[in-house]
């Protein structure tokens, strides 16, 4: 026990030092192992309660590897998340800080803000559905603390499954005006078509996902709350963005989101 809880802190020092100094680092699964995915949502944890110590504000969480290609590629069956921080909101800046970033990636996916809390012992497809105020078109952009993306489940995981910035659009649609999981995606980059998808991409339905991620998020004993923005996973491969670059989404049926990246890293 002493020695993983030691294995834990090393990985949280790491991926602390690792984005305070803006230089990747060797993957943690060196200290977790690839399995233990309890000890990876502790260094998760752990790198949160830093961060909310030092005046953090939570606004929502992302789920990650809702694809069933990224889940066979790692070896898992089942979604992970991570936690939305509000200085990750890059929507109203007119240009995403490139210098923020270590080595960023674009996806487009539907984000869900709610209307309540997501805390009761019998949530079910309808709950979760009478929970969302509405949807909003998302540019997630992932980004690891990892040298050269090589991760596995527990460096993912508790790397706060490679988050970075997220952008949402302006198009606000509660869910009677469409079905997520009927929605197609395109995504381009300076006018290129990079990736395409759709609703049934995300867990078959991206309310799925947010199902999911409500039942563990209570059983972890820290539920989604009203006025939470949950990013719901990709609905298309995700693409690599360079400084400069323009990324922007369409997703039928919800509306467009569009981020422009600095030109540079200063």
């Amino acid at each position: 026990m002493t020695d993983r809880a030691e294995a834990i802190t090393a990985a949280v020092d790491r991926l602390r030092t690792a984005a305070e100094k803006g230089q990747p680092c060797a993957p943690v699964r060196e200290l977790l192992g690839t399995a233990d995915l309890d000890a990876a949502y502790r260094v998760q944890r752990g790198l949160t309660e830093h961060r909310l110590a030092a005046g953090a504000v939570v606004t929502g969480r992302k789920i990650g590897l809702t694809s069933p290609a990224v889940q066979q590629q790692l070896g898992v069956d089942q979604p992970d998340f991570g936690v939305l921080f509000a200085d990750m909101d890059a929507s109203g800046l007119a240009e995403v800080p490139t210098s923020r970033l270590l080595q960023p990636k674009a996806e487009a996916e539907i984000a869900f803000v709610l209307a309540k809390d997501l805390d009761r012992d019998d949530l079910g497809l309808s709950a979760v559905r009478a929970a969302v105020a509405y949807a909003v078109p998302a540019l997630e952009i992932v980004d690891s603390r990892v040298a050269d993306w090589d991760i596995s489940l527990t460096d993912t995981v508790a790397d706060n499954a490679s988050s970075g910035l997220y952008v949402l659009g302006e198009t606000w649609l509660p869910l009677d005006a469409f079905e997520p999981r009927e929605v197609t995606m395109r995504m381009y980059a300076d006018s290129t078509l990079v990736s395409e998808g759709n609703g049934t991409a995300c867990l078959g339905d991206p309310l799925n996902a947010l199902l999911w991620l409500a039942r563990t998020a209570r059983d972890y004993g820290d539920p989604l709350r009203a006025g939470q923005v949950v990013l719901s996973g990709a609905l298309g491969p995700m693409v690599s963005v360079s400084p400069g670059m323009t990324v922007s989404a369409e997703i039928s049926g919800l509306g467009t989101v569009s981020a422009t990246f600095t030109a540079n890293h200063s």
